[in-house]
């Protein structure tokens, strides 16, 4: 059966040291259906990056539970159960290349398999294999991760987790810092696992048009808060919402409204892509 995630009223302090912040999130609840591809959005500081990693199990509920399958995880969990959370759910934080360390990249790779019991004679074809997943020849194992370029670093990092054969890859700005094409490229390797392997991705992201484009469903964060988890059409069809949350529209949808005021012509659904924005002016004659 594939896994759903569940949080049930999880409320959430988060310490480092002394440095504590009360109540990143605060009675959130939500199902996330398996093999969806879900966008999480919203102001710095709402609790996007605390909701991955709760659901990582990196950061306990101080009230409330995480049900990540058949395992459900409070402020109580013991060690052993985490440890198999996280292999369920991969985590990629932001920037993830600088924490590449190992001497190769086959090496950086294999520590996540060996650290959770892989044999070491499994290892190396494990990472043939997600090497090849992310895009990067064969050849790039036996380098040191340090003389590869950013785009590169970062698709290493990411194999790191696939190594893990997570059953839910959560994402934190995976596309922070790269290029145009890196970024397209990324996204597109992203939705091709969702697509093709039935690998539910949970992605925090500022970029809407990103959102657009690639997410099933979005998730808004304000305030430690989830105010919004429906459908990404369901988001951008209203305005006025968007605006009250400060959350941008893809071009697309920009151009749509600014003609339907100015033309007094609506059009007849809401567009996201240029496409779909050419598609509708063709029905109502305007092109």
């Amino acid at each position: 059966m594939a896994m759903r995630l569940r949080l049930d009223h999880v409320t959430a302090d988060y310490q480092i040291g002394p440095v504590r912040s009360p109540r990143v999130l605060r009675e959130v609840s939500m199902s996330l259906q398996p093999g969806t591809f879900t966008a999480v959005v919203g102001p710095t500081g709402a609790g996007k990056s605390s909701l991955l990693k709760v659901l990582n199990g990196l950061l306990l509920p101080q009230s409330g539970q995480a049900e990540i399958g058949d395992i459900t995880i409070d402020g109580k969990s013991s060690k052993r159960l985490l440890k198999a959370v996280r292999k369920r759910v991969g985590l990629v934080f932001q920037f993830p290349e600088s924490q590449l360390f190992a001497e190769t990249v086959e090496q950086d790779i294999s520590f996540g398999p060996l650290n959770f019991g892989a044999h070491p004679r499994n290892v190396h074809a494990l990472a043939e294999k997600v090497i090849a997943q992310v895009g990067l020849d064969e050849s790039i194992l036996y380098r040191s991760p340090f003389s590869l370029s950013g785009g590169q670093k970062r698709r290493v990092a990411i194999a790191g987790v696939l190594a893990l054969e997570p059953e839910v890859l959560a994402l934190d700005e995976p596309t922070a810092g790269l290029d145009p094409t890196g970024k397209e490229e990324l996204l597109s390797l992203l939705k091709q696992w969702n697509k093709q392997n039935g690998l539910t991705i949970l992605m925090v992201t500022h970029d809407m048009e990103s959102v657009a484009r690639y997410a099933d469903d979005v998730v808004v964060m304000e305030k430690g808060r989830a105010v919004f988890h429906d459908s990404m059409r369901k988001l951008f069809e209203d305005t006025e919402r968007l605006e009250k949350w400060q959350l941008d529209v893809p071009d697309a949808r920009r151009f749509q409204l600014e003609f339907e005021v100015r033309s007094g012509t609506r059009l007849p659904r809401v567009c996201l892509t240029e496409d779909e924005l050419a598609d509708a002016l063709i029905e109502v004659g305007r092109v």
